[in-house]
């Protein structure tokens, strides 16, 4: 792998980590060790001062595992304390929530991002798609990420992991670095 990018200033960015994608209705989901990735970045970059942002789906279809005011909309037990910004969004960029994700990151200097959370395809490529094309820094986390099976046009099944397979081809070395856990603990380690 090539060096890894991570700069002090770096972001991470933890999107709709959220109890409402534990609902059966999604189907079946990967990498279970998702959470707990996300828990130990999370710890690292309080660790170093760095800026923790959450990102929050607040769904507007009805009946939402994500709606607000359900329980489904709360943060996942790992996640906890305050972050330094939330955003709120409704679609999968989270540059389209609020406050202004692209505003906030200009005025605190901040070039680059780690992105995590869920999901993998959607709302984590998505906003690291968009990231790049605003010309940040982008580091996907890979295996701080988890998304579900999903079908083809045909019926046919794609397995969750195929999924992330694909969105991490099609990310790296276009619209971000793709990156796992442990070479983020080590890169941010080594910048003290």
């Amino acid at each position: 792998m090539a060096e890894l990018a991570l700069a002090a200033r770096d972001a991470l960015l933890v999107i709709d980590l959220q109890a409402g994608f534990d609902d059966p209705v999604w189907g079946s989901r990967n990498n279970p060790g998702c959470e707990a990735n996300v828990a130990a970045l999370v710890a690292e970059w309080r660790r170093a001062s760095r800026p923790v942002i959450f990102v929050r789906h607040d769904s507007s279809v009805a009946g939402s595992p994500l709606a607000p005011g359900s329980p489904g909309n709360a943060f996942k037990p790992e996640l906890t304390g305050a972050p330094d910004l939330l955003i709120v969004k409704s679609v999968h960029s989270a540059f389209y929530g609020r406050p202004d994700l692209d505003g906030w990151l200009q005025e605190q200097s901040i070039g680059g991002l780690v992105v995590t959370g869920i999901t993998t395809d959607h709302c984590c490529e998505t906003t690291a798609r968009m990231a790049g094309d605003l010309g940040y820094r982008v580091l996907f986390a890979i295996d701080a990420t988890h998304t579900f099976d999903r079908r083809l046009p045909s019926g046919e099944l794609v397995s969750a992991d195929e999924v992330t397979k694909v969105a991490a081809a099609s990310l790296h070395d276009e619209f971000s670095q793709v990156v796992t856990t442990a070479d983020l603990l080590q890169a941010s380690a080594e910048l003290g």
